[in-house]
């Protein structure tokens, strides 16, 4: 399948309020994730290694650090058509508002699309992680004279509440759809999803929000100015109408929903076999190359725990964590289930050594467990952050607990001392 007939639009998402802290001043796609990427790398990632290499990213909030990111990242040949471009919602003539859902974000953008030679639009998310090659899904689309296609993932019943979860025929046409159905209408919805998945109680086709879309019918669909939304809208409205058929995933995908689902997925990481596979080649994950040192590693017990470039490391023990770039541990200090997303930049070494002032990073004889700690934190001698279900949920100018994951904010300065 040549990339040429595809364009990729990926759907940066709202306010991100569900991983607030983190989207405070930041769009959701622009997150730090694994210690070392954005969220945003994984779709452009996957649509790269499928030789698909013309990305429009949609974004309407705090969308700066988001469009530096993509602009001093993927940078392609002069003599290419390849570009990966953001595209923030922005006020016309024809149009003053802001992005009402997914599907007005495509049609308030189109002008931009159009303008392109393309025969499929190949509709992302901004906050999943996963790997993918959408040639498979491309042919898919194509062998089954699809108009539009959608890729589903076969979930259990306690997920199925909180996805779009669809039917279909013997030849995988979709027949119907029901946007996030209520326990008790479970039992209509399932689906012959193939022995291995319904043998761990996999028996619902839930859609992961990843659209093919035949160029007409896109042109045609976002000429109805009433219709906001994919998921709600469009795909329930087209079943009837069009060739709307499903095509079945079964890797890993996870949707990056709150903070509690993106603590997980990062610290799944540290796992033997990860079930997102940062080591293989065939599909690597692209981001910012930055021209750091080597990590330092002294007097430290590392277990189960990943770490990125340019780190210096003098803790007792860091255990089942995610250690992200530039970060400075100090000695005697234990780190357990925590993702520390790293630094921008290294302070100066009269910063570092001045009493009088909290140095970036983790200081020293610090207790840290179940905490997501932002860029640039600042976390002086003798804290204690113990997170926990024991913790009830509540925001102070510094940090925030959700779900027992205590959450420091980007470039807060917690005192030495300090407890939670």
């Amino acid at each position: 399948m040549s990339g040429k007939r595809v364009l990729a639009i990926i759907l940066g998402g709202g306010q991100g309020s569900r991983l607030y802290p983190l989207t405070a001043t930041r769009s959701k796609p622009a997150v730090p994730i694994a210690g070392k990427y954005r969220l945003v790398d994984i779709p452009i990632s996957n649509c790269i290694n499928s030789e698909i290499k013309r990305i429009f990213v949609l974004t309407q909030f705090n969308s700066a650090s988001l469009n530096r990111h993509i602009k001093n990242t993927y940078h392609f040949s002069f003599f290419s058509s390849a570009f990966v471009d953001v595209l923030a919602a922005e006020q016309t003539p024809g149009n003053s508002t802001w992005f009402q859902g997914t599907a007005d974000a495509v049609r308030q953008s189109m002008h931009h699309f159009v303008s392109h030679d393309f025969d499929y639009a190949l509709i992302l998310s901004g906050d999943q992680l996963y790997q993918m090659d959408f040639n498979e899904m491309v042919s898919a689309h194509i062998k089954n004279k699809a108009e539009i296609s959608i890729a589903t993932i076969p979930v259990n019943a306690k997920d199925a509440t909180s996805f779009g979860i669809l039917k279909t025929d013997k030849k995988d046409a979709i027949t119907s759809f029901i946007e996030k159905p209520a326990a008790e209408l479970l039992p209509e919805w399932t689906s012959d999803t193939g022995d291995d998945m319904q043998k761990v109680g996999r028996d619902y086709l839930a859609s992961m929000g990843i659209y093919i879309f035949n160029r007409d019918l896109l042109i045609k669909l976002m000429e109805n100015p009433d219709t906001n939304d994919f998921g709600k809208e469009i795909i329930p409205q087209a079943i009837d109408k069009n060739r709307v058929f499903s095509y079945q995933y079964e890797g890993y995908w996870t949707d990056i929903g709150n903070i509690d689902s993106f603590f997980d997925a990062n610290l799944g990481l540290t796992d033997d076999f990860p079930k997102f596979d940062l080591y293989c080649r065939e599909r690597t994950i692209y981001t910012h190359a930055r021209m750091l040192p080597t990590t330092k590693i002294s007097g430290t017990i590392l277990d189960r725990t990943v770490v990125a470039d340019g780190c210096i490391i003098n803790a007792g023990k860091i255990e089942h964590s995610v250690i992200g770039v530039r970060s400075r541990i100090d000695a005697e200090s234990t780190v357990i289930n925590t993702y520390m997303m790293g630094a921008d930049y290294y302070q100066p070494l009269e910063d570092i050594v001045n009493p009088n002032v909290v140095s970036m990073g983790i200081g020293a004889r610090c207790f840290i467990k179940n905490a997501i700690l932002d860029k640039n934190c600042c976390i002086g001698d003798d804290v204690r952050i113990n997170g926990g279900k024991h913790l009830p949920d509540c925001e102070t100018d510094t940090y925030v607990v959700r779900d027992g994951i205590v959450v420091v904010k980007k470039d807060a300065i917690i005192p030495n001392g300090f407890i939670i």
